[in-house]
């Protein structure tokens, strides 16, 4: 339906090249000019008799007059000043509103519209402050934890998309996701020069997805990258308004593409089987769908209470620092004072840090912690990225390790973190020994200074992005 205020705005434009003030063109339809001025301004539609009688004495379709598009560039000014103020920015400011009248030049009017839009970028910018970030990230994991890490209705989407182009079961093939992407329309293409902020990028335009050609060779990554790229699609993703938003699209694009990788019925047939004999494992789960160890680590944690099963997942650095966390068995994960996790440092004697200092890595490393919240045992593998080393662990309560190969380690540990004297505080005879007979220079963690996501597309460098369309789209 075409917008109220366009719609004003043909019908004054159309009037105005007739030469008819609002009474003469009011008399000639039956309708006041006062009402006509109230329609002109998109605060009253119109009926359809009268848009029909306003059609014939202007001179024009009622097609014409129901364009969606304003009728001249001077309208599209006065259009977007309107709107902008109408926005949640400008009314902050308790400034009124400023009506562009006949004697304002489009300079002018342009101008408003220029401040009008850095005004709203700024104060969209301005939302996605690290604090506000953390605020944010904190609200979706207790959200998510809520709701047992599950979102059942993308199960169902993934399901409905690999029955659609004719999965068995096993490995989710590079074909199939392939014609999941043709089925809605789109092409996947491979780059060299993918913008260095992007992961893919979808030209609408021309149905084509771009992925750097790194992700050809094997593995899990052109098909999880390609996945993500189609759930926006499939979900109908728009441009987040803030940066609350944009973490919630990433989430679903990120299950879905898991989703689509290690189907919910299959991957739960699976996981019950190995719990009937007593030998759940994650790096089975990973090779039994052909996935990365976190990405199935991660998927064991949306489908745990299929297995009524409570779990903790860990995403670790070398440096200690958590990337990623999911808890709902208990586990003492470390936050900030506003509850946030992910930049805290895990304890020391927990198995996500004592698992890099084994000399064999190529296996999970199990682990029990006894900690002031209960005992609780932990699979845990490390592996190395371009950020460095890190570690995926995987774990649950003492009770429910039964289930589990590696339940009968003799490995373990005992935390009483957040006491600073686990881990945190050094031994007083260091302390004494070295305090005045030392200097170390601290590494920074170069994500402290980075920018969050922000710009018409969060997250990604603008003019790379169209530079780079510019580039692919002429050639089809």
């Amino acid at each position: 339906m075409v917008d109220a205020a366009v719609l004003g705005h043909r019908i004054r434009h159309f009037r105005t090249q007739s030469e008819l003030t609002l009474d003469a063109l009011g008399e000639r339809i039956g309708l006041a000019g006062s009402q006509l001025s109230l329609i002109e301004n998109g605060r009253r539609e119109p009926k359809l008799s009268h848009l029909q009688a306003i059609a014939e004495v202007l001179g024009v379709s009622t097609a014409e007059l129901l364009d969606p598009e304003p009728p001249s560039p001077r309208s599209r000014l006065e259009l977007d000043l309107q709107r902008l103020q109408e926005g949640a920015s400008y009314r902050r400011l308790g400034l009124p509103a400023v009506r562009p009248s006949r004697a304002m030049g489009d300079d002018v009017l342009g101008a408003l519209v220029g401040l009008h839009r850095e005004l709203d970028r700024r104060s969209r910018e301005a939302i996605a402050t690290p604090e506000q970030a953390r605020r944010d990230a904190t609200t979706l994991r207790h959200e998510m934890r809520e709701r047992a890490n599950a979102l059942p209705e993308l199960d169902e989407l993934a399901e409905r998309q690999l029955d659609a182009v004719g999965y068995e079961g096993g490995s989710v093939t590079h074909r199939a996701v392939s014609e999941m992407a043709a089925r809605l329309g789109f092409e996947l293409v491979y780059v060299t020069d993918m913008p260095h902020s992007a992961r893919s990028v979808t030209d609408l335009e021309n149905g084509r997805i771009y992925l750097p050609p790194a992700s050809i060779p094997g593995g899990h990554g052109l098909r999880s990258m390609a996945l993500q790229a189609i759930a926006h699609r499939l979900l109908q993703h728009r441009e987040p308004a803030d940066y609350r938003e944009f973490l919630q699209q990433r989430l679903e694009i990120n299950y879905f593409a898991a989703a689509a990788l290690m189907p919910r019925s299959r991957a739960v047939e699976h996981l019950r089987r190995a719990k009937r004999e007593r030998n759940l494992a994650v790096e089975d789960f990973r090779d039994a769908f052909g996935v990365t160890h976190e990405t199935a680590a991660m998927r064991f944690t949306n489908l745990a209470t299929d297995l009524d099963l409570q779990v903790h997942f860990l995403r670790v650095g070398e440096d200690g620092a958590l990337s990623r966390v999911y808890e709902n068995d208990g586990l003492p994960v470390p936050v900030d004072a506003s509850g946030h996790a992910e930049g805290q440092l895990v304890c020391r004697r927990f198995a996500a840090r004592t698992a890099f200092e084994r000399t064999s890595r190529t296996t999970e490393f199990y682990q029990y912690t006894d900690t002031p919240e209960g005992t609780f045992w932990c699979s845990t593998q490390t592996g190395s990225g371009t950020d460095g080393e890190f570690s995926i662990s995987f774990g649950v309560r003492f009770d429910d390790a039964k289930w589990f190969r590696g339940a009968q380690t003799a490995f373990r540990e005992h935390s009483t973190c957040p006491d600073v004297r686990c881990c945190a505080s050094p031994d007083s005879a260091l302390v004494d020994r070295w305090r005045q007979h030392s200097w170390a220079s601290a590494r920074m963690h170069q994500h402290t200074l980075a920018p969050l996501p922000s710009g018409t597309y969060p997250g990604v460098d603008d003019s790379e992005l169209y530079a780079f369309l510019e580039r692919h789209a002429p050639a089809l």
